[in-house]
């Protein structure tokens, strides 16, 4: 005789928590890109000419900074922060270096499910949360 059993629920309550819009991702995204675009123009004498210095600092830092701090620096700026969906923590470094690999194509970030997860988040388990203003 078999059982059904109610599926295990999520580690977090998004109903106290805010998801990050659509607008500030961007924006994080391209002052992170910028900052790659600055640190990769002191690596290569011209980045028009090799622009795979710009994409390679881009997918390292992410990887790093979201993988052990859960976000980088433009993602700091616009107050926002980049969560493992199954414990709220950091996502580590693995699935955020599969996070950054996929975000570099573009295409999976622009398609997302009703949440606004794009595909690169729901591959790497993550989700993208607005900070709390501290009370």
């Amino acid at each position: 005789m078999a059982t059904t059993s109610d599926p295990e629920p999520p580690a977090i309550d998004f109903g106290g928590t805010e998801l990050a819009s659509f607008g500030r991702r961007l924006l994080g995204l391209l002052i992170d890109w910028l900052a790659a675009t600055l640190v990769a123009s002191f690596l290569v004498d011209s980045l028009a000419r090799n622009p795979w210095p710009q994409l390679a600092v881009f997918v390292l830092a992410h990887a790093f900074f979201v993988g052990l701090f859960g976000q980088t620096v433009g993602m700091a700026l616009v107050r926002i922060r980049c969560v493992s969906i199954a414990d709220g923590g950091a996502v580590g470094i693995p699935r955020a270096l599969l996070r950054a690999l996929l975000l570099a194509l573009l295409i999976p970030a622009m398609i997302s499910d009703g949440d606004g997860r794009g595909v690169h988040d729901r591959v790497a388990g993550s989700v993208m949360l607005q900070n709390r203003p501290k009370t």
